[in-house]
């Protein structure tokens, strides 16, 4: 049995992302991070076809749109998309497998890995994204992490309450829903689900799953935004 909660469209507005199509197939959004390198790369051949000169390759496996700012000191590897509006900061890591969508931001010293990055998402200082998709207009406060591997190296599990969910994947950072806001200094641990529009405090330490609209004071505390 499913957990509706943990549902592809109860996290994502798929209009904001260009590679919807990684979860056809899908029952939960983790099932797609597998994916997402051919994904890019399947992307990039069509944008080749198709855009043009919209967009450039600086390297191997990396499209840039013309409309994009990137920072002569940020470091690019494919297979990457970089969309049109986003804007890549001095000294950013991007180590491959990664779409960073239209209006985007990746911050100084920011590092992705293997992470999907709907349009509008801020990660915009010191954050580090693995194995990881982030929802329209999520938004990582300064310092804060997805950590995509436990300590003890075996396969990540999502905790919904007494529930437990095995994804099968030895790494797996974060989901955060659309416009999820997550506090400066935070730790989300391998295997947290953050709902659409929830938010967590600042310094928090993060396991498991975080309900839509809600707040993320602490564990044990997480009240509904109405309250």
């Amino acid at each position: 049995m499913t957990n509706k909660s943990l549902g592809i469209n109860e996290l994502f507005d798929l209009t904001h992302t260009s590679i919807s199509g990684i979860f056809d197939g899908c029952i939960y959004p983790w099932e797609a991070l597998p994916k997402i390198a051919n994904c890019v790369r399947s992307y990039i051949e069509e944008l080749k076809k198709l855009a043009g000169d919209e967009y450039y390759s600086p390297a191997l496996d990396v499209m840039i749109s013309r409309e994009a700012t990137v920072a002569s000191t940020a470091s690019i590897s494919g297979p990457c998309v970089i969309e049109a509006g986003a804007e890549v900061r001095h000294c950013a890591f991007i180590r491959g497998s990664v779409i960073v969508g239209k209006g985007a931001v990746v911050g100084n010293s920011t590092e992705l890995k293997n992470a999907i990055l709907f349009d509008g998402v801020q990660v915009p200082h010191y954050n580090y994204v693995g194995d990881s998709i982030l929802g329209y207009k999520a938004h990582m406060g300064a310092g804060s992490i997805a950590s995509n591997v436990k300590g003890d190296k075996k396969n990540v599990a999502v905790h919904v309450g007494e529930e437990r969910i095995e994804t099968g994947l030895r790494k797996f950072g974060a989901i955060l829903g659309d416009r999820a806001e997550i506090g400066c200094g935070s730790v989300l641990n391998p295997g947290t689900v953050v709902g659409r529009g929830a938010r967590v405090y600042p310094l928090s330490s993060v396991r498991g799953a975080v309900p839509a609209d809600s707040i993320y004071k602490c564990r044990g505390e997480i009240v509904s935004i109405a309250e």
